[in-house]
């Protein structure tokens, strides 16, 4: 009995030390949530110091920089991003992150790559309706108005009370010459923010096109 209470005395010693550091050490995921993303990124930038693959910290450190309030941090992200792809080929954060990139820098060749990678590897990822959007989103930048159709439908069929992505489709629907189903995105859209102009306005081109006078 005696020596059992000195080994729990010491594997106590031991542990709770270890404890207590865990419980104290600052949560770069948290800070992210609060919306603290400066926090965040220097959280990670310690973590990755002492663990140059904590795929995790990567994932954090990227998602801060893509919602940072400076300015130009897509290529810092990449960098981070491509690190992360490094450790982990298939993690489908990674995958996402990195199409936002490319994204933000205007490279849609790339931004489609990995954004199409992430709808097939992660179909109903918690990502997936992010991804359909900015899909939708370059189509339209690069004049492919049936494909924005097609991706922003699927953007709203997983977020279907987000006003702006149903204006954008009415928008994609429009320069498709899909005027009928323009007309019913753009009331859509008004019928979940009826002080939405851009939705107004489209929704009153339409109609001019459906109704010439």
């Amino acid at each position: 009995m005696k020596k059992l209470l000195i080994f729990i005395t010491i594997f106590c010693s031991i542990l709770m030390p270890v404890m207590l550091n865990a419980q104290n050490r600052p949560d770069a995921l948290q800070a992210y949530r609060q919306g603290n993303f400066e926090r965040a990124i220097q959280i990670c930038i310690d973590e990755i110091a002492q663990d140059p693959r904590n795929l995790d910290s990567y994932v954090v450190i990227c998602w801060s920089l893509l919602r940072s309030n400076r300015a130009n941090r897509y290529e810092e992200t990449l960098r981070y991003g491509r690190i992360a792809r490094e450790i982990n080929r298939y993690d489908a954060r990674v995958t996402e992150i990195l199409g936002e990139a490319y994204y933000y820098i205007g490279n849609n060749n790339e931004a489609l790559r990995y954004f199409q990678e992430y709808v097939n590897t992660a179909p109903a990822g918690p990502r997936i309706e992010g991804v359909y959007y900015y899909m939708g989103e370059i189509y339209i930048r690069m004049g492919k108005f049936r494909h924005a159709d097609i991706s922003l439908t699927k953007a709203v069929h997983w977020m279907p009370r987000n006003a702006a992505w149903w204006t954008r489709l009415a928008f994609a629907r429009e320069n498709a010459g899909s005027f009928i189903e323009a007309v019913s995105a753009y009331e859509e859209a008004l019928s979940l923010n009826p002080q939405l102009a851009d939705a107004s306005r489209g929704l009153e081109r339409v109609s001019q096109r459906l109704n010439p006078r």
